[in-house]
């Protein structure tokens, strides 16, 4: 009896499986199809985008401190360096506390988007920082350290307990489906960063879920999860493998991110570069911009205008009364919308306008 229960869990859990391979690869993207919607586009170039008045994604997405006159502001700023895309993170909470609200909110935004040329890049879940989001008032900078308040999605350990997954799939897929055939969506980002604080492959169950959801739904837009960390060898194949554009983080110097691209050049699919430019790690646009320009691979930097998310400030290396970087690490504008370097502008605006002849 013991012999043909096992035998029935292990037939029955194999179904399963094959059935979620299935639902993986029924509307992936062929390489064709991904090749060919990369050369309907202009050269990809933007930055990670939250308004200087927001700490996180629920300060921004939040209807009490949602701040349209900053967001229309601060987009201009891109439209005005020629950015054409921003890579802008969402929050299961903030659809949890207002699903109506959100979806009207993120109407709200791509508007404002559109109305600066600019295409959105919308990131679902989070491995990075603080790993526990609460809705409601979040907290204050703290003075001098980067991103003090930005949060987790879901939060840890939530992440890996499946009795979430529920939630967390009505959310993706009503987002999917409201927003499936909005043109000035330029694709899904399902999962920023997977394995990262210490999670590892306690990630992987969820993100083979957010795959198999979005493949379901089959927006018009292509969807990714971009790679980020070398030595995550499982996460790194299945992102690879299960996404229709290839996207990637790097912020080291020009010979290794060149590296980078040499192999990521394997698969045959476009790339975008959705995380870059942190100046204290010899990471500039005056290195890195350049070759993803020459080798036409996206170029989305972190960091549009320097806010509450403090990302002036480098990685774990706080300065505590607050004084101004000898180096900013990231960011791009000042909130009056002065440049950090006007250099940099210059050689922006001068690789955007070579690439749009």
């Amino acid at each position: 009896m013991k012999n043909k229960l096992f035998t029935f869990l292990f037939l029955f859990t194999s179904l399963i499986v094959v059935s979620q391979e299935n639902l993986l690869n029924k509307n992936k993207w062929s390489i064709e199809k991904a090749n060919q919607w990369y050369d309907n586009h202009n050269w990809i170039i933007g930055a990670n985008f939250v308004p200087s008045s927001a700490i996180n994604q629920l300060e921004m997405w939040q209807a009490e401190t949602f701040d349209p006159e900053t967001i229309d502001r601060e987009l201009g700023f891109a439209e005005g360096l020629g950015f054409n895309t921003m890579r802008v993170y969402l929050h299961s909470l903030a659809y949890k506390a207002d699903p109506i609200g959100l979806k009207k909110r993120m109407n709200t935004y791509l508007a404002i988007a559109d109305k600066h040329a600019i295409k959105t890049m919308f990131v679902f879940f989070d491995d990075v920082w603080q790993k526990s989001p609460k809705i409601g008032k979040q907290q204050e900078p703290v003075l001098g350290t980067h991103n003090s308040g930005w949060v987790q999605d879901p939060d840890d350990p939530a992440h890996k307990e499946k009795k979430n997954f529920i939630a967390l799939e009505i959310y993706v897929k009503d987002i999917l489906k409201t927003f499936a055939s909005d043109k000035r969506i330029l694709l899904w980002d399902l999962y920023n960063e997977p394995g990262n604080e210490g999670k590892r492959m306690t990630t992987f169950p969820l993100l083979k879920e957010i795959f198999t959801w979005a493949r379901e739904i089959n927006p018009s837009q292509p969807l990714t999860a971009g790679l980020w960390a070398w030595d995550f060898q499982e996460l790194n194949a299945f992102q690879a493998l299960n996404s229709d554009i290839l996207t990637y983080h790097n912020y080291s110097d020009e010979k290794h991110h060149q590296h980078i691209i040499n192999l990521l050049k394997s698969h045959g699919r476009p790339m975008i570069c959705t995380e870059y430019m942190a100046r204290t790690n010899n990471s500039y646009f005056a290195n890195i911009l350049p070759i993803l320009n020459s080798e036409n691979v996206g170029a989305i930097n972190w960091g549009l205008v320097d806010g509450k998310s403090n990302t002036k400030y480098a990685w774990n290396t706080p300065i505590k009364d607050g004084a101004e970087p000898v180096e900013w690490f990231h960011d791009v504008f000042r909130k009056d919308g002065t440049p950090y370097s006007q250099d940099e502008i210059d050689l922006i605006k001068k690789l955007i306008a070579k690439t749009n002849k």
